[in-house]
């Protein structure tokens, strides 16, 4: 009898931890093995604080050669929105040189199964976790976040979104059996007999188009679905936040090597300034996958255009929220206030606009009038970015010119009831670092050209008074299904409305929150429970993460017979 096969070490190591992620993802309960204050690091072979700044003050000013063969340009030009150089060069690739070496890993990798290649997906996050200061310091000088959103977006909680992704991977390719026995009866004939096997194939070479402001958070579903599902994938970073990638890249190409597989089925692609290599990329025969967060110019664009690929977009959305009514007032001021300046407002969930009835709200602090209730929550977003200290840990940095332009004209589309204000930042003097602005603008007409119908990304909000809380659900469900919404919000103690907007969250499907007036904000999600996006209304075509997210990066190819 045949030896039963050797294991690989790293199914040993991280089977568990994987059997962990799958049963998250059925219970949706909390869960994360990726510890999310910055003390818990710095043993067991972790980097602490100062061994983590050391290691990205030691890349910075350096070539990152990342041993990737298709090298034909050394390319860079990172600025941090604090103010310093990175001065870190990247290789620029030769797709004719760069494509084919990638996809000549694909058998070796296919072969290797869904467990084992869940197992190294594993291990590439575990050895980013143990560098997560590093990865920090590199998330907050390419993104402009504070230290310690970069730390934990950037850090932990885009680790959870890796291993979510695995963890659906897995389940979809092991959904069906990898071999079956087959027996149909033939009455007083022989039965027909064949054996059956099943083996789940990747599409080719996917493609991640990162973005500026979350690198890591949005860029590794995608990286992660891709590669767990037999993939290979192909990194383009967005110009100004190429490092955090870069170092993902390295760290996979060693794990791969280390595990027996060729490094080269992960790759880097820096590009030149104004190149557009994305686009370029998009439409070579060999990219069947393209991960895309970003604007939805270009991601209308992809969907057109690269016709050969499964395209996943997260767009531009307008988030929305509903203001009726509410039992706690002072709760429900404060967590819109953190809402609006948490990341000076760069997320792709921060709520937009604030739609208020004209006659005011009932609260358990007695009636607010439209005028009161948005001078409330000015006073609200004002006093928690009244220290100026504070202000810099929540708003960090803008992430570039494009942000600070809209704030700035914010003022000539309405009333301001919140103007912005300029923050010192002793550390870095020369980042633009600016509180939220609230614009009063009048929803009785929506014409096509208001400026609440399209997205404002960055720091600007607008109280938008409205007839009704009726006519705020129609505003809303027009909002969603023209323009579409990372994230709906609403606050009331009617049932009725509560059904009201759950409807139009179901009828146009958007992520929904209601009454949150604690420690959970509404531009906040957790991986393994929350999902990030609907994949059901313009602002994106899939959600982080689900079934779907993963089901169409492989197929089943079966093979049949008598042996």
């Amino acid at each position: 009898m045949a030896a039963e096969p050797t294991a690989h070490p790293l199914v040993a190591k991280h089977r568990q931890l994987l059997d962990q992620a799958l049963e998250a993802i059925g219970t949706r309960a909390y869960w994360s093995p990726h510890p999310e204050h910055p003390k818990a690091y710095g043993e067991n072979g972790s980097l602490g604080p100062a061994e983590g700044k050391a290691a990205f003050d030691a890349v910075a000013g350096t070539r990152l050669d990342l041993g990737q063969p298709g090298t034909d340009d050394w390319v860079g030009g990172e600025r941090s929105p604090y103010g310093p150089e990175l001065g870190v060069e990247y290789p620029h690739p030769d797709p004719d040189v760069l494509l084919p070496a990638m996809r000549a890993g694909l058998p070796a990798w296919r072969a290797a199964g869904p467990e084992l290649r869940a197992a190294v997906c594993l291990e590439v996050l575990a050895r980013i976790n143990a560098r997560t200061h590093e990865f920090a310091h590199a998330v907050m000088h390419t993104s402009g976040q504070a230290f310690m959103m970069a730390f934990q977006a950037g850090g932990p909680h885009a680790q959870d979104r890796g291993l979510e992704a695995v963890a659906y991977a897995y389940a979809e390719q092991v959904r069906t059996p990898a071999s079956a026995g087959w027996t149909k009866p033939q009455g007083k004939r022989d039965p027909l007999e064949l054996t059956k096997r099943f083996t789940p194939v990747g599409r080719g070479v996917a493609l991640v188009v990162g973005c500026n402001t979350f690198p890591t958070w949005n860029g590794y579903p995608g990286l992660f679905a891709s590669l767990a599902t037999g993939n290979a994938v192909l990194v383009k970073p967005h110009p100004r936040a190429v490092l955090p990638l870069a170092l993902t890249v390295q760290v996979a190409r060693a794990v791969l090597g280390d595990a027996g597989f060729d490094p080269d089925l992960v790759a880097l692609a820096a590009e030149r300034p104004g190149e557009g290599l994305a686009k370029t990329l998009a439409l070579r025969p060999e990219v069947r996958i393209i991960d895309y967060t970003g604007s939805t110019e270009f991601g209308d664009w992809l969907e057109d255009n690269a016709r050969q690929a499964q395209v996943y977009t997260e767009k531009a959305g307008v988030n929305t929220v509903v203001v009726d009514s509410t039992d706690d007032y002072k709760g429900m001021l404060a967590n819109l206030a953190f809402s609006l300046s948490l990341y000076s407002g760069q997320m792709c969930t921060t709520p937009q606009n604030l739609l208020i009835p004209r006659d005011g709200i009932t609260t358990d602090a007695g009636p607010r009038t439209y005028d009161e209730f948005v001078a409330d929550l000015a006073a609200a977003v004002s006093g928690l970015l009244g220290d100026d200290a504070r202000a810099n840990g929540l708003l960090g940095a803008l992430v570039n010119p494009g942000v600070k332009a809209r704030l700035d004209a914010a003022p000539d589309l309405g009333e301001v009831a919140l103007a912005s204000r300029a923050v010192s930042n002793p550390e870095y003097p020369e980042a633009v670092v600016r509180t939220p602005a609230v614009v009063k603008l009048d929803g009785t007409k929506a014409d096509d050209g208001a400026a609440y119908l399209g997205e404002c990304f960055g720091p600007v909000s607008f109280a938008v008074s409205m007839d009704s809380t009726a006519d705020s659900v129609e505003l809303l469900r027009r909002t969603i299904r023209e323009k579409g919404a990372m994230t709906v919000g609403a606050y009331t103690t009617s049932e009725e409305v509560a059904r009201a907007v759950e409807e139009v969250c179901l009828d146009e499907p958007a992520q929904l929150s209601l009454n949150l007036t604690g420690g959970v904000y509404l531009n906040q999600t957790a991986a393994f429970s929350d999902f990030h996006g609907s994949g059901g209304n313009p602002a994106a075509n899939a959600t982080l993460c689900d079934g779907a997210f993963v089901a169409g990066r492989f197929r089943v190819v079966e093979v049949r017979g008598t042996v």
